[in-house]
């Protein structure tokens, strides 16, 4: 194998480093000679008429030419992974040698194999992904010049390489944020280049390229596959089974660059040590790549590898090496940085070297790679069993749609599970058929099983970089039983048929139970159809066919006499609308309860249509606010009204029925709007705010809660005695990184209907309380005693948040302010709490 220095020195023959003199020099990237290069296949340059670079690529670029590539060249082919959220397609190059790209179906029939263990067969593979945030675009550069010289290069070690190996480059995986940076950027920047980092070319505008149409960041959906970009990127995953997948992002201006290992305190225990040593051995290729180039670089420091939801982590509870890179980042083509000038050309020379070290590290320890995958899914532990199982037993009562959910992203990650063919009794709970899913531990996807429900409470740092719990169980407000044993027997891998809903010629309403997911999506569907519908204020039992049913409270009604619509029109809504939203309808023949409130009580509350209006732009968080888009627009398909913060001063908020603020300062918003808020409020309108929200309202007298902030907080850490050494491990502490935290609802209150039982987890990530209010009637959930379910919370916060309020309803005028101390949508996978904001949405303006 040739040394890294000998083989830098012979691409950068080839490849030739043109580093600008001049600010106004077009040059700004390698340009490559045809000296080693087959002149046959197209350049980035000649494809887009312009030194690479020179502007900021948009993403259909990227993805002509990647075709183009295919079609010059027969070591290219492309695999699809489906569409953006705003329909860009998703591309990746697949690069090998013409022999392995004519047994490409072959090869992918072995990969298929991997997960049983089996001794492995066939070539390494290898995956470079680039630009999961779309303004880090060094990486999407560096993959199209990357993928222009695998195919044209007639190097002995490239060539060498593509015999060995299939290299699949996916350049850009976040289109629609890679559009919207590459928009902003390339229309500021001017014919003379501007380092100041205050020019509108480096300071994108609200929502920056990062995210995807729904402001999510793409590198935390891994696990949780809520969007069409992640769901694509885990099916190839999937498909290949890569032995090595390098990730490349790009991170501060004042930073160098960065490349795994991470801090070795903070990766997550179930990586394996033989993980982490391929890591370190990758890491002397990269090391050597970047001296050659005199760039400096850092490790195992800053970043770490605990959250399996990020692109280079996920591979590692899946039996491949990932690794993260980071490079400083000039977002636009010149910076002025604390280490000097950074340059466009500068960064994507650092991401190709670390790319290139990354095809000659994997190359040289190709056999170490494919012992350890081999050896991940080997043992009898990660073989499915015969006969009785031992897993996890998991149950979502009268809720089927929120067991699919569950059972689409399981599927998705390759986890084998069962339906259960009949109610199991087990922790003095019952799990019923329609509703319930057991997932064997002994299986090939153990690893990640684990992880997915890890409950982990102990930690060895209390350092993350991101969430420190994600765990499923709470997240989707399962009942669950850890060491379920059962007979195959009563295990299916087919799921019970769907309800069938038909009207009784004799029905006088139909009933709809609101603990169902889907009943809010249908709920919107016949508001917009102008269907009168009420919700039970009261919970009620009446006869079904001879038999008593219990009805909780929230349970919407959909009267069959109608002034607008017959009998006929009703019915043929409910049951089209049930064939789009699969949930139980029940039509009841009497209006009499056997208990409980009538059909026809007053304690049935009609609801209104809604026509809610979610304030963004800056001083919100843009995540949350996209979080809140999506659930009102994909969820419920609900025409939300999105408003900057800096025009709602001139809108008319009578217009709307609900005002929503995410996370947020709201610095632009001044007293006046308080009051135009405060009599919107008074008229009958619904506030809804969360979070740092609530400090606004606070301050401007429309939420009487008073709220305990950051800095209230910081008081309760005792640094008496502590070093200057201490100071980290303190801030640690003081972080809420995101722990699943455990609510005591009051299950009267309106806004928790739907809600099964009267604790609920929640996802908090920031130090924020409410104080206990004058008005018990005002609090609708309060953190448990030991609100501490899962994760690092230190015991401080944990002693301070007990028993004190976290979502507040206070009346004000004919409306009504809703408030939540914690993010209720987390990431959108916080499936169990999304039903607080139907309530808040549908129920609450119907209580005055």
């Amino acid at each position: 194998m040739l040394k890294i220095g000998l083989f830098l020195l012979i691409l950068f023959c080839s490849l030739s480093l043109s580093y600008p003199v001049k600010a106004a020099d077009p040059q700004r990237v390698i340009s490559i000679s045809n000296s080693s290069l087959d002149p046959v296949i197209t350049s980035p340059e000649s494809f887009l008429g312009y030194p690479l670079g020179q502007w900021h690529l948009r993403h259909d670029q990227v993805n002509y030419y990647l075709k183009q590539l295919a079609s010059d060249s027969a070591k290219v082919s492309i695999e699809h992974t489906g569409q953006s959220h705003e329909a860009r397609q998703q591309l990746t190059a697949v690069i090998t040698s013409s022999k392995n790209q004519a047994n490409l179906d072959d090869i992918l029939k072995l990969r298929q194999t991997v997960k049983s263990g089996a001794t492995q067969q066939g070539p390494l593979v290898i995956w470079l992904t680039y630009s999961i945030h779309g303004d880090e675009a060094s990486g999407a550069h560096a993959a199209l010049t990357l993928s222009y010289f695998l195919a044209s290069s007639r190097d002995e070690w490239v060539e060498n390489l593509l015999d060995e190996a299939v290299v699949l480059i996916t350049p850009s995986q976040n289109p629609d944020g890679m559009d919207r940076f590459s928009t902003w950027t390339n229309n500021y920047r001017g014919q003379t280049d501007v380092s100041d980092s205050n020019h509108k070319e480096h300071k994108q505008n609200w929502p920056n390229g990062r995210t995807n149409h729904y402001f999510a960041d793409l590198n935390r959906d891994l696990l949780f596959l809520r969007h069409p970009e992640t769901r694509g990127r885990v099916a190839l995953f999937h498909k290949w089974q890569p032995h090595y997948v390098g990730d490349f992002h790009e991170m501060g201006r004042d930073r160098s660059y960065f490349f795994q290992p991470g801090v070795p305190s903070r990766t997550n225990p179930a990586t394996s040590k033989t993980n982490q040593a391929l890591t370190e051995k990758l890491a002397h290729f990269h090391r050597a790549a970047l001296d050659d180039l005199k760039q400096s670089y850092f490790s195992r420091e800053a970043f770490d590898d605990f959250y399996y939801g990020k692109g280079s982590t996920y591979p590692d509870i899946n039996g491949s090496v990932g690794i993260l890179f980071e490079q400083a980042s000039p977002r636009g083509q010149v910076q002025i940085t604390q280490n000097g000038e950074l340059r466009l050309s500068q960064a994507i020379n650092n991401q190709i070297a670390t790319s290139i070290s990354s095809l000659k590290g994997s190359l040289a320890l190709k056999d170490e790679l494919i012992e350890y995958q081999s050896e991940f899914y080997q043992g009898r532990d990660k073989k499915l069993q015969r006969g009785r199982q031992t897993g996890f037993l998991l149950g979502a009562p009268a809720n089927r749609e929120r067991i699919e959910d569950l059972s689409q992203l399981l599927t998705q990650h390759k986890i084998k599970f069962y339906y259960l063919t009949e109610t199991v009794h087990q922790g003095s709970q019952d799990f019923t058929a329609d509703s319930s899913v057991f997932i064997p531990i002994s299986q090939p996807q153990k690893s990640l099983v684990l992880a997915l429900f890890d409950n982990s409470t102990e930690f060895e740092d209390p350092t993350f970089y991101d969430v420190s719990s994600w765990n499923l169980e709470h997240a989707y407000h399962l009942q669950m039983v850890r060491n379920s044993k059962l007979d195959i027997d009563v295990l299916s891998s087919q799921a019970t048929t769907k309800p069938n809903f038909q009207m009784s010629g004799h029905a006088v309403a139909v009933l709809i139970n609101w603990q169902q997911d889907l009943a809010a999506p249908m709920l919107q569907a016949l508001l917009q159809d102008n269907i009168t519908v009420k919700f039970a204020k009261k919970p009620f039992t009446i006869d079904l066919a001879g038999e008593a049913h219990a009805f909780p409270a929230g349970t919407l009604q959909v009267p069959l006499k109608q002034t607008n619509f017959s009998v006929d029109e009703i019915n043929s809504k409910l049951v089209k609308l049930a064939e789009q939203y699969p949930l139980t309808l029940h039509s009841v023949t009497t209006s009499a309860s056997i208990s409980g409130i009538d059909l026809g009580s007053p304690s049935f509350k009609v609801i209104a249509p809604i026509k809610p209006l979610l304030i963004t732009g800056r001083g919100t968080d843009a995540s949350e606010v996209g979080e809140l888009w999506y659930y009102l627009d994909r969820k419920l398909a609900v025409p939300v009204t999105l408003i900057d913060a800096s025009q709602i001063s001139r809108v008319k908020l009578n217009r709307y029925t609900h005002v929503i603020m995410a996370d947020g300062t709201y610095s632009s918003l001044d007293k006046s709007f308080a009051r135009k808020l405060g009599q919107f409020a008074t008229d009958g309108g619904t506030v809804i705010a969360q979070k740092g929200a609530l400090t606004w309202l606070n301050k401007n007298n429309l939420l009487k809660s008073d709220i305990k902030g950051k800095r209230f907080y910081k008081q309760l850490f005792d640094s008496r005695g502590l070093s200057y050494g201490d100071k980290e491990k303190l801030a640690a502490r003081q972080s809420i990184g995101g722990a699943i935290v455990e609510l005591t609802l009051d299950p009267s209150n309106p806004i928790n209907f739907g809600i099964r039982g009267n604790r609920l987890p929640v996802l908090k990530n920031k130090a924020i309380g409410l104080t206990t209010s004058s008005s018990p009637f005002t609090i609708a959930a309060k953190y448990a005693d030991e609100p501490l379910l899962s994760g690092y919370l230190a015991k401080e916060y944990q002693a301070s948040f007990a028993n004190n309020p976290a979502i507040v309803l206070e009346p004000l005028g004919k409306g009504a302010i809703v408030g939540f101390a914690d993010d209720l949508m987390f990431r959108n996978i916080w499936i169990g709490s999304e039903k607080i904001y139907a309530n808040a949405l549908y129920f609450v303006p119907a209580l005055n």
